[in-house]
């Protein structure tokens, strides 16, 4: 059900009252992502996409477990037991997004997520470029950039939103590649796009934390279909997002929606 931008941001995050967390979520971000720039000078290829998906993986959730051990956890990297649909607080992970760039020398759109959700609400968050030493987090939003003067929208290298060529037929941005959710993210939260937009698949852990960040830096967050994202459901699938810096929200909104109906 399509809301306003406004009110879709709202239904998604609500603030972490103690501070700790949204700190966490922080250091865990960016020091598992010096874990990972420390591996590229080690191995190659695949056995380095496997090895940063496992050694972050484990890097997170061994401090989740010392820092947070009563909280459950959601990781693209680990089977779901299924603790978490109980739990009140749930820390939402990617170890590594963007597997895919982080094995191709000299790219930097990869990242680290970091996300904590709490009673029906992402509540703190983290994304870590550490390619580039940028980080994003709750703990210190970053301010609201100038949006840029001609309208720029991010897509993804491999999979480009099949209703792209209907909303830019009715909103003029310039599309642009690019690998990781997080640094898509990263791009529109530094004022170098106006949006991202997604939908050729998704899980939670692709956007709890560039969403948490997001909103809270004052962006607009939906789904394709207007709704606002849910996060810490049985399914764990969601294929789509929208990320829009506000001054671009009522066109692209309103793209969005003609190009539905």
């Amino acid at each position: 059900m399509a809301v306003p931008p406004e009110q879709a941001s709202e239904q998604v995050y609500r603030a972490a009252p103690d501070p700790a967390d949204h700190r966490l979520a922080h250091e865990l971000a960016v020091a598992a992502g010096e874990l990972l720039v420390g591996m590229r000078g080690e191995l190659r290829g695949h056995a380095l996409r496997a090895a940063g998906d496992r050694r972050s993986n484990r890097f997170l959730l061994d401090r989740l477990g010392e820092e947070r051990g009563d909280d459950a956890v959601l990781s693209e990297e680990s089977a779901d037991d299924g603790r978490r649909l109980g739990a009140k607080r749930v820390w939402i992970v990617d170890p590594l997004d963007g597997t895919r760039e982080y094995a191709e020398p000299g790219r930097t759109d990869w990242a680290v997520h970091v996300a904590l959700w709490v009673d029906g609400y992402l509540a703190a968050g983290a994304v870590s470029l550490p390619a580039t030493g940028a980080a994003y987090s709750t703990w210190q939003p970053p301010a609201t950039p100038v949006a840029p003067r001609e309208p720029v929208v991010l897509v993804s290298r491999s999979r480009p939103p099949a209703v792209l060529d209907a909303v830019l037929a009715r909103w003029p941005a310039t599309p642009e590649p690019m690998g990781s959710a997080g640094a898509k993210t990263g791009a529109v939260l530094a004022g170098r796009a106006s949006a991202y937009v997604h939908g050729g698949g998704q899980y939670e852990w692709d956007t709890a934390a560039p969403v948490a960040v997001a909103v809270a830096a004052g962006f607009r967050v939906r789904r394709l279909d207007g709704s606002a994202p849910r996060y810490n459901r049985a399914d764990p699938w969601l294929p789509d997002i929208v990320i829009c810096h506000p001054a671009a929200a009522d066109e692209l909104w309103a793209a969005l929606d003609e190009a539905a109906a």
